[in-house]
């Protein structure tokens, strides 16, 4: 992996182990000032043990998460439609020497359906995930868009879905420009492990068995004209400071060569996964305290980015990481395909075990209690505010005011057509309590906003 310095990273771990209480203090402090950090402050930061300077962080990460994008947090699905795979992946269910599931892939009007499903629920965003392996002999990227077209087709009363977000293989420029034109928003690709040694052995078989080809997907994407890119490494795979530095080196990379980081950092840890026995013991598991850390560094190393955390972990850590710096989580999920409205039975083998089984009523709920306004909202693809224009509202903190406006609105949306009367009774207590503290100019568009909800309007922003 040329992006990836690996004697660079090993040089600063050492180098970083003993910093002075003073230097940390300055790296806090820059972060506070939403400037991004240096590979080097980052690993600073990395080896830090006092309980006093963990809880600088913290409280910074916090701080610097309220300044760029305020107390929304963002919800969405993943809606998986296949689980067919050539890969041999060690840690994951599907597999392709897997016998222990049952494989399926998704008809386009299976995927509608699905939709249809998390439609009924209030899931206005989703993230379509599969095997590198299409059905039928089909091309990859022929699968995939007839699947979004399908997901985008669905339809509940007054309800579609706003944005499909794509997990899907490396693909060619070419087919990368296809994939863009099905109207995606984030295309999302981890790299899983940033150690080369570590990655060949995890990955012995298949088109994912060369790094190299992995992570030029990102430059390659880019290079079609896909400017919101997201990235992310599995923890478990090796030492988690290896891992966050190669993360972050990776950032570097995009920033200097198409002046744009990624629009989300995923953070997965390695969850049981049904026939592979490497997920039930990690070679490097990473401790709860650990992965704090690794997330609040990241909130102050790459200030703009979202952070995404999915129902792999369970209801009390994703709550306690929404205030370290998480913007984005998944709700409600399934990683079977067609597992919204199958029964267990039924089911199609899963991706790996969840952590958070909370229903997306009652994650909203938590949200609320906690005084987080969930959002649905997808208005920055629809307004273009993508890569570089995007980068530019979101590194100054500017895009917090168009977030939290377009927040409200969604939920004012979710409580009216789905939420349970609880939920009803705290997000409209929520709305009205942030609505007081506008200026009468932004009081008068929402109300404007809400009127149009009132009268059976959806899908407005600004």
């Amino acid at each position: 992996m040329k992006q990836i310095n690996e004697e660079r990273i090993n040089n600063l771990l050492l180098s970083t182990a003993d910093s002075d209480s003073r230097k940390i203090d300055r790296i806090i402090n820059k972060s506070k000032s939403l400037k991004r950090l240096t590979l080097e402050e980052s690993a600073i930061l990395l080896a830090v043990q006092d309980a006093g300077s963990l809880e600088k962080i913290f409280a910074a990460a916090s701080f610097v998460k309220d300044a760029i994008y305020g107390r929304r947090v963002v919800l969405f699905a993943p809606l998986y439609i296949s689980n067919f795979c050539v890969n041999n992946c060690l840690y994951c269910a599907f597999k392709s020497d897997n016998l222990a599931i049952k494989r399926k892939a998704l008809s386009a009007a299976e995927i509608k359906s699905q939709t249809e499903w998390l439609l009924g629920r209030g899931h206005k965003r989703i993230l379509m995930v599969c095997g590198e392996e299409a059905p039928g002999g089909e091309s990859n990227v022929d699968y995939y868009v007839q699947a979004v077209k399908a997901i985008y087709a669905a339809e509940v009363g007054k309800n579609k879905i706003k944005r499909v977000n794509v997990n899907c293989a490396p693909l060619s420029i070419d087919d990368f420009k296809k994939l863009k034109s099905s109207g995606i928003g984030t295309y999302q690709i981890f790299q899983e492990t940033y150690h080369q040694k570590t990655y060949l052995r995890m990955h012995p078989k298949g088109p994912k068995s060369d790094p190299d080809n992995r992570i030029d997907a990102v430059d390659r994407a880019f290079k079609a004209g896909i400017d919101d890119i997201g990235i992310g490494a599995l923890y478990g795979l090796f030492d988690w400071r290896f891992e966050t530095l190669g993360l972050l080196s990776h950032i570097e990379h995009m920033e200097e060569k198409f002046k744009v980081g990624p629009h989300t950092i995923s953070v997965p840890r390695i969850e049981p996964a049904e026939g592979a026995e490497l997920s039930l013991r990690p070679p490097h598991k990473i401790s709860d305290d650990e992965f704090k850390k690794v997330v609040a560094i990241l909130r102050l190393s790459v200030p703009y980015t979202g952070i995404i955390m999915t129902t792999r972990e369970n209801a009390l850590m994703r709550d306690a990481l929404i205030s370290l710096g998480v913007s984005q989580i998944s709700a409600e999920s399934n990683t079977s395909p067609g597992g919204y409205s199958a029964s267990r039975a039924e089911q199609a083998g899963g991706q790996f075990s969840l952590g958070d089984q909370r229903s997306l009523d009652e994650i909203v709920g938590t949200l609320i209690a906690h005084d987080y306004i969930p959002s649905f909202c997808a208005a920055c693809y629809r307004m273009e505010r993508t890569g570089e224009a995007f980068m530019q509202l979101a590194k100054p903190g500017m895009i917090k005011g168009k977030c939290s406006m377009n927040a409200l609105i969604t939920l004012q949306e979710y409580l009216d057509d789905f939420a349970s009367v609880k939920v009803k009774q705290a997000g409209y207590k929520m709305i009205e309590r942030y609505f007081n503290k506008l200026d009468n100019v932004d009081q008068d568009m929402l109300k404007f906003f809400f009127s149009h909800v009132d009268s059976g309007i959806r899908d407005e922003y600004v």
